[in-house]
């Protein structure tokens, strides 16, 4: 009996042995397949209107947590940026933190942009003028001007299907018979519309921390965010969808996407316009699959 026993605690240590060497054979295989791929990445994460790097509190973390380097920054006259927003009088302007970012940025090193809502045409300025630094351009629900999609022609059909405005603010700092100057989203419309699937406590801190936007002309964006085949396409692109958003049309979405393709499109469930808030693990998901996918 003992010597039976004996024989098969033997027979069962070696297929564990077996088994063991199998899966460490897996394993460096899979470090093998991945071993040309860096670990970390650099994120570059812009806001969209009025909000600022703040915006981007939980998705922050959990990139770091996964060995990324992480920037969000505030573009002009938002979040702590000291300017005022009608110290603005060009889009390039508003865009200046991120060029001046991506200026300072070494030779060697390439960035994963990460554009929000209006964020996506600050991100698109800068992949025609810096597409060299750039792995990807990661648009989530974001404006997504292209070189035969003119941002003017995208902004107006935004704004055409844009429903009502609810308590949303226009400012007239030029006279009440001259177009607006900035615009601040209003508790109510932040509420039902931006923020309808995202905590109550992350519209509270919105509430406190949003900066009114200083508008632009169409001409003054048609001017600064031209963009080519040559340089601003020679960046992959990935487009994210928030199934629920409110802000975003689905068919001015969809005309976008078809007029202007990207490389990739990802589908986020079970959130509204403010993604990183409302659905943070997802994106994270995402943007760790873009990381691996793109260098």
């Amino acid at each position: 009996m003992l010597k039976r026993n004996l024989h098969q605690g033997l027979i069962s240590l070696k297929i564990l042995l077996i088994i063991f060497v199998v899966i460490e054979a897996s394993y460096e295989q899979l470090d093998h397949q991945h071993s040309h791929k860096p670990l970390s990445k650099h994120f570059v994460l812009v806001h969209g209107s009025c909000l600022g790097a703040w915006s981007w509190y939980k998705l922050l973390p959990l990139l770091k947590s996964s060995g990324h380097t992480v920037t969000a920054i505030d573009l002009a006259a938002s979040g702590i940026n000291p300017l005022q927003p009608n110290d603005l009088q060009s889009i390039s302007e508003y865009f200046q933190p991120l060029a001046d970012l991506m200026v300072s940025l070494p030779s060697d090193e390439r960035v994963i942009l990460v554009g929000h809502s209006l964020g996506g045409l600050a991100i698109s300025h800068a992949m025609q003028h810096f597409p060299d630094k750039i792995s990807a351009g990661v648009f989530v629900t974001a404006q997504m001007p292209g070189p035969n999609l003119n941002v003017s022609i995208l902004s107006q059909e935004l704004l055409n299907r844009s429903g009502p405005g609810l308590d949303n603010k226009f400012m007239y700092n030029n006279g009440p018979n001259n177009t607006p100057t900035t615009f601040l989203f209003g508790p109510n419309f932040l509420s039902q519309k931006v923020y309808d699937l995202s905590p109550p406590e992350d519209i509270a801190l919105a509430s406190t921390l949003m900066r009114p936007l200083r508008l632009f002309s169409m001409q003054d964006m048609s001017e600064v965010i031209v963009l080519t085949d040559q340089k601003y396409g020679s960046v992959p692109r990935v487009y994210i969808i928030s199934e629920e958003d409110k802000i975003t049309d689905k068919e001015v979405e969809r005309w976008m996407l078809k007029k202007n393709p990207p490389n990739r499109v990802e589908k986020i469930k079970g959130s509204d316009h403010m993604v990183m808030v409302s659905q943070p693990l997802q994106l994270w998901v995402h943007l760790q699959s873009i990381a691996a996918d793109f260098d």
